[in-house]
Parts: structure tokens; sequence; C-alpha cells
């Protein structure tokens, strides 16, 4: 029996590159684990030209990725250019002309997962995309395979590997925001333009293909609310650890019983808490479920070497259905279900406000929040005179009465400025 499976890919940048080296360069002991001989036959490119860090002949090289898509000699498509436009499009007719595909493109998957699962089960043929959440952590398989008979109710993570090692600089060296960030992309943990990662958009995209995993219910990327680091101080989080508490960059997928909620934003959480303990740029997803209880996955997020290995795992799964010849069973399910919207979560607020330090302050800042119908847990105060800060900490209450109280600060003349407002997760009320 012929075990030869023809693979194209799309980009050949850290992820893409670090794949093809280890594809030629492993190429025979992947045969003899795997039974497979996967080999190169084109790769897209911008600039053929340019000098790579993977020895390939020229002529695999172009800089037309539709020809890779195209070519009778590629059975199987690794899509690792990244951004919607074109990838999509070449993922979209690779499927539809039977070939098999594997991507790390979270925003690909999170925008147009119904549409390219789809032409997937209709062409009998994979997507698989176990490296666009968690990098080199498996998580996509545990949750669409081994657990798709577990009632999972809860599904929460860190993510994103840059704002984790920012979050972590800042709150172990008491570094500012903007010098941890340099020094993340110093080490090429942040891209130049570091916006999706800090704005919490790269997370929420994660969060909402985790969140349609683990429910069977389709949520798109515009349908998960995302908040990100960059209003944060180490001060901030210098408290937070005075509160017995750690802050992390955190997507949520919960199931309430008015349906599905997902959303990324920073959050406290005990010191105690698994997620907690999770530095540098380590992602790491703890998913909760009745019968399961809890479990843990942590691990390499990001980076070349980890990322490359959960591709290189989905493409020999692929390779090894193509030559079965399986029609491939949809891994799961996907029906309506009700969304949830995020004002209507009850949440626990930890607000910084600078004041002026006077008499009667207390009172009137407690009254705001009194008339928005949220009860304050604890207040604490920080310096005096000029200096002085409070520290409260309410207790839980639907999103958009934290919001309405807090935004009711900013006319009182007695609070001098709004600072940071993180939500606080923990379990008592």
């Amino acid at each position: 029996m012929d075990t030869t499976v023809g693979i194209g890919l799309l980009g050949a940048g850290t992820i893409g590159g670090t794949l093809i080296r280890r594809l030629v360069q492993e190429h025979d002991a992947i045969a003899t684990k795997t039974g497979l001989d996967l080999q190169v036959r084109r790769v897209a490119v911008r600039d053929p030209a340019k000098r790579r860090a993977f020895d390939l002949p020229a002529e695999l090289l172009t800089s037309d990725p539709a020809a890779v898509v195209a070519d009778p000699a590629v059975q199987l498509i690794v899509e690792v250019m990244g951004g919607q436009t074109p990838a999509g499009d070449l993922v979209l007719s690779a499927l539809r002309a039977g070939k098999p595909v594997v991507t790390a493109n979270k925003a690909l998957i999170a925008a147009r997962g119904p549409e390219l699962i789809a032409a997937a089960e209709e062409s009998g043929v994979s997507l698989l995309f176990e490296a666009a959440v968690g990098g080199g952590i498996p998580i996509i398989r545990p949750l669409s395979e081994t657990l798709a008979g577990e009632q999972v109710e809860r599904v929460v993570g860190i993510v994103n590997g840059t704002t984790n090692f920012i979050l972590t600089k800042m709150a172990e060296e008491g570094a500012d925001y903007a010098t941890a960030l340099a020094e993340a992309q110093e080490l090429g943990y942040a891209e130049p333009d570091p916006t999706a990662d800090v704005s919490g958009a790269d997370a929420a995209d994660k969060a909402a293909i985790l969140a349609s995993l683990a429910f069977g219910t389709w949520v798109g990327p515009d349908q998960v609310y995302h908040e990100g680091i960059e209003n944060l101080s180490a001060e901030d989080l210098a408290y937070a650890a005075e509160l017995g508490y750690v802050v992390k960059l955190l997507a949520f997928a919960v199931r309430t019983p008015a349906g599905v909620s997902a959303r990324v934003h920073p959050a406290m959480l005990p010191a105690d808490h698994p997620l907690a303990t999770i530095r540098g740029a380590t992602n790491a997803i703890f998913i909760e479920g009745p019968s399961i209880g809890e479990l843990l996955f942590a691990g390499p997020g990001a980076g070349g070497e980890p990322t490359a290995t959960a591709v290189l795992g989905d493409v020999i799964d692929a390779a090894r259905e193509l030559l079965a010849g399986a029609q491939v069973a949809p891994r799961i399910q996907f029906s309506p279900s009700a969304l949830v919207d995020f004002g209507d979560i009850t949440t626990k607020w930890y607000v910084r406000l600078e004041v002026a330090d006077r008499p009667g302050v207390l009172s009137r800042i407690a009254g705001e929040f009194g008339r928005a119908d949220v009860s304050i847990k604890s207040v604490r105060q920080e310096g005096e005179g000029e200096g002085a800060v409070l520290l409260i900490v309410t207790h839980r209450a639907p999103e958009v009465r934290q919001r309405a109280a807090v935004q009711s600060l900013h006319d009182l003349d007695e609070v001098r400025s709004v600072g940071a407002v993180i939500r606080v997760e923990s379990a008592e009320a």
C-alpha cells in the first residue's frame, strides 16, 4: 500500500517554517512511528527568493497560494498564513476539492467555522485546528471528542501568552505596562503591533471556539465581549496581591440557565486557584463538569515549536484518514442556543479611586453604589491627603448595575479619577 501523502503549505513563517523543517529533517522518524510518507510538495510564500531556515528545492516555492491548492500532487493542505483573507477562500476551495485542511488560524475558524466545517463534512474530509486555541496544548480534541458526552459547565483559560507574560512581569517585578510589553516584543512573545493580543481580541477568537465546542452551539467572535490589559498598572497588581489575588487576562465560556456566555477580560483570581500559578508565556485552560470535576490543561501556548507540534499531529491524523478513505464523521454537532448578554451576568468588581481625603467622601461614594443597587463588600484606604486612594470590592450584582455605579462616580467632585476596574473571581457572594 502506498502511504505517501503530498502536503501543500500556505505560509512559511514561524509556524510553517518550523513545520517544514520537521517534516524534512524528521521524515524517517515520523515514517517509522506512523507508517506515513509525508512529502512537502508545494509551499506558498510572499517572496520565493527570500532566504529561509528550511532547505527545500526552489521549484517547490511559489507566490501563488491558489496554485498550491490546485496542484494535483498535493493531497493535504496546511494553512498557516493567518488572517481571514485570502486564507478563508483558499481553505474553502481545498475542502470543496476533497483535500483535508489543517490550520492554526483561530481568527478564521472563529469567524467562518460553521461554513468551513460544513464544507469539510460535505466532501468527507477533515478540517482540523488543534493549534488554533492553545498552541501546543491539546484542547480541541478533548473538548470535541473525549468530553463530547460531558455536560461541560464552564471553561476558563489563559489563552494568550503575550498578555500572561506582561502581567507576570508587572506582578512579580513591578514593571510598568510599557516596559513589560517592550520586553515581550524583544523576546518575540509580542508582535510589533501587539493590539490583537493586549486588547483581548486574540483571546476573544479563542473563547468563541472554546464556547462553541464545549456547548455544541456556535458562538461567533462578535458575540464575545472583550477587554484588554492596556489600562492595568503595576500598582493594581500589587494591591490585588495584598488582597490575596492574582490578575490574569481570562477567556470565559460558561453555561448558564439562560444560555451560553462567552467573554474575555482581566480578572482577579484567588492566589490558590490553579490558573493563578500560571506564569510567563504559558497558557492554561481549566474545564469544569459534573462528571469530570475539574481538569487543567497547561503548557506552551505560543511559538513555532509547540504550535508546529500541534499542527503536525493534525497532519498525521488527516493523512491517516485520507489513506483509509474514510468518510469523516462530524466530531460535534452544533445546534441553536440562547446567548446571554454580558450585561446580565453577575460579577464582582474591584475599583480603584483617587479621592479627596475629607469627611463624607465615603458616604457619597457608597450612596452611588446603593442607588445602582450594588452592595459594597469591602473598602480600603491607601495614603492620605492629596494621595488618598480607595480600593473598593463589591458583592455580586448584574454587570450592567456595576457599570452604572462606577460611571456615576465620574460625576462626583470628591472623586479625582476612576482608576482600574477589574472583575473579581471567587466562590463567595
